[in-house]
């Protein structure tokens, strides 16, 4: 429909209802102007989880993976280096360049 898919519609409809509804809830308390930034703070995340990819990877799947990465998997990762080198002429590696 419009041209865009259900994923986008949705989330395009979630995102003008979210904002109607807080601009409409707030406009006499906050004034407009101040009505109109929360709610196009508020409306723009779901506007754009409808929109966004990367890597192949809807909204939801890359904040899965950017949340397994960072927080689930993560941790400290020392890196060991081996000199192939010395190893095979069967030499000792040392720890200083003297």
């Amino acid at each position: 429909m419009l041209g865009l898919t259900a994923r986008q519609l949705i989330c395009s409809v979630i995102a003008i209802a979210l904002a109607a509804g807080l601009y409409l809830g707030l406009k006499d308390t906050l004034g407009k102007d101040n009505a109109s930034w929360i709610c196009l703070l508020a409306a723009a995340p779901f506007a754009a989880a409808g929109f966004f990819r990367y890597n192949g990877m809807s909204f939801e799947q890359f904040v899965f993976a950017w949340f397994k990465v960072s927080f689930l998997c993560g941790g400290n990762r020392g890196y060991h280096s081996e000199n192939i080198h010395y190893a095979a002429l069967g030499r000792k590696e040392r720890d200083d360049f003297d």
